[in-house]
């Protein structure tokens, strides 16, 4: 689904209505999908509800679904920030709609008049926020702070329709008072900046509301970014099919592990499997085959040549000989620093003409010459997270994920690979520009090997015939799918990788 910025969006509202689309239909339609998000999610008879609107259309988005929820049995009551007559036309009709359908329409001027809306608000279980639309830029100030603060503090069940006030539709920033909503009804496409931190955050659950937009003026606008979902993922994934054999889902070769780190190899490693591959070896250091030939019993373990419990770079022309077997390479979880280990990293990636998925030490060997990376003989998908992308491109962290989607479309383009920049929301960027967000996902997955399971992961895919991207946007979806599956039975604290490898298998299942 295209994701479009604030600004993308009000030229989209601008386009509809010199189609014909009048803004009192769109508005209609705005406010109903509010109301049914909140009556798929609650039993809305006799639920005390408050309506906050502010003056612009967003506002009369808001007391659409005042009258639409007043239809469904709640009790409704309506604030309107603003002097009445100073409201948008569409707005201002919608108010005198309510009102004429006998709600109960209160109009707050000033500081002083929110008085009346405090109590209201005390007693309410579900609270509409439709006080700020997407033009807002800095922090929100006066008496409109204040409702924000209140509404926050209100302890009632928040919707925000289309972006919660006080968050940059634009940007994701907020700069001052933020609603802090449950679930925001966001109109026709997600916007950017509830999908970046910490707009995401702010955001609580996340509907498109349809309003009846043309699909071909949406499609109309070129912004490249995507939200990964369900659909997407649904497309992509290859099918498997009944005359077949492994040969088919791919051969991967996973180089991963030293001593202290025999489980990022085994979780890549079964985590490849369990994605669908057919034939995973593993390559690792010769003393820690006895380990790991008992821990995984369904993949071939290599042992290869080592120093100090690390790859040794003796080990090349060993890898090379057996990667004209396979099909796809995953380097790098758990491999060391060792400087041999380096070295044979850095060869490798230029040498090894494979499909290669890079991630943890495969990137942190390559950091201090990451030009490297674009003299690679076949096409690379890097996994770094926020810490793995600054050493390799000499940002700081914080410049990084103040501009996640800007940072790993400027590496992509450059360095010519499928960048998966894992974080809130995990970004995939190609070398072309374009540009994916997922959807997926919870803090369950911060912690370690969760990485390690999504290397193995993207590789297993690649291997059944996936191209880079495809199956990087593939990979990160399904494992942020797996977690949101997890957290019922585990809850987030308590998730660790291995559960996300025993649960891959049930979650691919629904895409059967």
């Amino acid at each position: 689904m295209k994701v479009l910025t604030g600004s993308q969006m009000m030229e989209l509202d601008r386009r509809a209505q010199e189609l014909g689309l009048d803004v009192l239909v769109l508005m209609e339609n705005a406010g109903r999908s509010v109301a049914q998000a909140l009556a798929e999610r609650l039993a809305l008879k006799g639920k005390r509800v408050v309506v906050l609107a502010g003056k612009g259309n967003n506002g009369g988005d808001g007391l659409v679904a005042a009258r639409h929820l007043a239809s469904l049995g709640a009790e409704v009551r309506a604030f309107i920030l603003a002097e009445r007559g100073q409201l948008s036309p569409p707005a201002e009709r919608n108010a005198a709609i309510l009102e004429g359908a006998g709600a109960t329409v209160e109009y707050l001027p000033d500081e002083a008049s929110l008085a009346s809306l405090e109590p209201q608000l005390a007693r309410a279980e579900v609270v509409v926020d439709a006080l700020l639309g997407l033009g807002i830029s800095g922090p929100v100030r006066g008496y409109y702070a204040r409702a924000i603060e209140l509404i926050n503090a209100s302890g009632a069940f928040i919707v925000a329709v289309d972006v919660p006030s006080g968050l940059e539709a634009e940007t994701g920033h907020v700069e001052g008072p933020c609603v802090r909503a449950e679930l925001t009804v966001t109109m026709g496409r997600p916007k950017l900046g509830l999908l970046l931190y910490p707009g995401r955050e702010f955001a609580g659950e996340i509907v498109v509301g349809e309003v009846g937009y043309p699909c071909s003026l949406i499609e109309g606008f070129d912004s490249k970014l995507e939200l990964i979902d369900h659909e997407l993922v649904q497309r992509l994934l290859p099918r498997r099919r009944a005359y077949s054999h492994k040969g088919d889902y791919g051969r991967i070769f996973v180089l991963a592990g030293s001593r202290g780190y025999t489980g990022a190899a085994a979780l890549t490693a079964e985590a490849a499997l369990r994605a669908g591959a057919g034939l995973v070896t593993l390559g690792i250091p010769a003393s820690l085959n006895p380990i790991l030939e008992e821990k995984l019993t369904e993949v071939i373990t290599r042992p290869l040549p080592e120093a100090d419990g690390s790859l040794a770079y003796a080990a090349l022309e060993e890898i090379k000989r057996a990667l004209q077997a396979q099909d796809i390479l995953a380097l790098g979880p758990g491999l060391g620093r060792h400087p041999e280990t380096a070295r044979l990293v850095k060869d490798l990636v230029r040498q090894a003409g494979l499909p290669t998925v890079i991630d943890a030490d495969g990137l942190n060997n390559l950091s201090d010459e990451p030009e490297l990376i674009k003299k690679a003989e076949g096409p690379l998908v890097l996994t770094p997270h926020p810490g793995e992308l600054s050493r390799l491109n000499k940002r700081a962290i914080a410049e990084i994920e103040a501009d996640r989607v800007g940072v790993a479309r400027a590496f992509a383009a450059e360095y010519k690979v499928v960048l998966a920049l894992k974080g809130v929301p995990t970004v995939v960027a190609l070398p072309d520009g374009r540009c994916y967000l997922n959807s997926t996902g919870n803090s369950g997955l911060a912690s370690g090997g969760s990485g390690d399971v999504l290397t193995g992961l993207i590789a297993g895919l690649m291997g059944q015939g996936l191209e880079p991207w495809q199956a990087a946007v593939c990979g990160v979806f399904l494992h942020g799918l797996v977690a949101d599956r997890l957290k019922p039975e585990t809850g987030e604290r308590g998730m660790i990788a291995g559960d996300l490898v025993r649960k891959l298998p049930q979650v691919l299942k629904e895409f059967e």
